[in-house]
């Protein structure tokens, strides 16, 4: 039995007694435990079946707590955490001693964000820990975006997930790091490109990584349905080439026509970038469960969010 509830001090003492709770943030459910607590980080890739090569996102509710989890922080990357924390912002630090290996997959390097969610932020008030908190679904499955995807994905082996309401970011947060005294995007997310060379100017952007992942949600293939993914820049030609299959699309504002398709998920009929990121997962998770043959989803405008979610609608169909 998995309790889904508000309760916020309950949540706060299951994780002194080191224990897991799924937690809403402004991006996806995270599944959290103490960061400083070996043991309860096991529990997070136990349950996950995550690979130990692939490190975790540690979250704080303070600027003071950086101190904690960093050993240092380097300028531009401080630029960057005021500029955008609290909020879906990932800083790859230099770690402190007080990280366990297992965090970092034993790396030098932490991956830090500041949750804007205000009953993330809530919980974290109660705690005096970090809190390692990757997203709350088995490895390589979609992320959940409500507190119902959480407790279906781990019924009997969860006790809590706290219900914040359906995330209103929906992608993974950015994630960004300095390689040779550059800044580098590692993962696109919630903050955008443009918007992080806005304040801090040159960005580099990270080639992916399918292997040994400088940071979260890196590998070729995540984020993924059980049912077939296909991504493509031309619906009906993917369409045309599925015979009599059963097949579900997702798109980012038109709707399509097709006797193949069985149900359709137009994201965002007016054409708004930041409501098709925000019910992507939720899209995903939903035609998932229609025992279809295909899910065709259309490849969305390039610039801005859509770079966010082409990358995990990429991830999702990588085979």
């Amino acid at each position: 039995m998995c309790l889904i509830t508000r309760n916020s001090e309950f949540a706060a003492e299951l994780l002194r007694q080191g224990e897991l709770i799924g937690l809403p943030t402004e991006t996806v459910y995270g599944l959290a435990g103490n960061a400083l607590d070996e043991a309860a980080v096991r529990k997070i890739f136990a349950l996950k079946q995550r690979p130990s090569f692939n490190p975790l996102i540690v979250h704080i509710g303070r600027f003071e707590d950086l101190k904690i989890v960093a050993s240092e922080v380097p300028f531009s990357l401080e630029k960057l955490a005021k500029h955008f924390w609290p909020g879906p912002l990932t800083l790859l630090l230099p770690r402190s001693a007080n990280i366990p290996d297992i965090v970092t997959a034993g790396k030098p390097l932490v991956a830090v964000r500041m949750p804007a969610h205000p009953m993330a932020q809530e919980v974290l008030h109660r705690i005096d820990f970090p809190l390692a908190a990757p997203s709350a679904n088995p490895f390589g499955a979609i992320s959940p975006t409500r507190a119902e995807h959480v407790a279906r994905y781990f019924r009997g082996n969860l006790s809590l997930v706290l219900d914040g309401g359906p995330c209103r970011s929906g992608l993974e947060s950015t994630i960004v790091g300095i390689d040779n005294g550059e800044l580098v995007l590692y993962r696109h997310g919630s903050i955008t490109l443009e918007m992080l060379r806005e304040i801090a100017g040159s960005v580099r952007v990270h080639t992916r990584e399918e292997t040994a992942p400088q940071a979260p949600g890196m590998l070729l293939k995540h984020y993924a349905p059980s049912t077939r993914l296909i991504l493509t820049d031309n619906v009906y030609e993917a369409l045309g080439e599925l015979g009599q299959s059963k097949v579900g699309v997702l798109s980012f504002n038109r709707s399509y026509e097709h006797p193949v398709i069985v149900c359709q998920m137009v994201l965002s009929p007016a054409g708004n970038l930041q409501e098709a990121a925000s019910r992507l997962y939720d899209a995903l998770h939903q035609l998932d469960t229609m025992q279809l043959d295909y899910i065709v989803a259309d490849r969305f405008p390039e610039g801005e969010l859509g770079a966010g979610i082409n990358d995990r609608l990429e991830r999702a169909s990588a085979q």
